[in-house]
């Protein structure tokens, strides 16, 4: 009984990590590097997602700010035919953001790994 029992936890514990840092249909992950070219020739929709205050003490040219916790309330102000460009300090409200994104039917979708950090 014991030994089903750590299977399931075993199970749960998997399926936990795989939902929460599987890549999400949909989504493109590009690094900072990327980032850099991408910016020259892009038309993609910019956004960061960091606090405003974040956003003041760092950002990079032509990045809108919409936090993270402002950003369902604001999908009016993005289009669902251009690509999305998220990013924010390491890479994980970005891909929260990213997959909030897919939620409400954006089809190309782009989160930077590692972030402002990175950058």
């Amino acid at each position: 009984m014991d030994i089903l029992i750590n299977i399931v936890l075993f199970g749960l514990v998997a399926w936990f990590l795989f939902t929460r840092f599987a890549p999400v249909k949909g989504m493109k992950q590009i690094t900072t590097t990327d980032l850099r070219g991408v910016l020259k020739s892009t038309s993609s929709q910019l956004i960061d997602v960091r606090t405003q205050s974040e956003f003041k003490a760092n950002h990079i040219k032509r990045f809108k700010n919409i936090p993270l916790d402002e950003v369902e309330a604001r999908l009016h102000e993005l289009s669902k035919d251009r690509e999305v460009i998220v990013i924010c300090q390491s890479g994980m409200r970005s891909n929260k953001a990213s997959k909030l994104l897919i939620k409400h039917g954006f089809t190309k979708v782009t989160n930077v790994k590692g972030g402002m950090s990175a950058w």
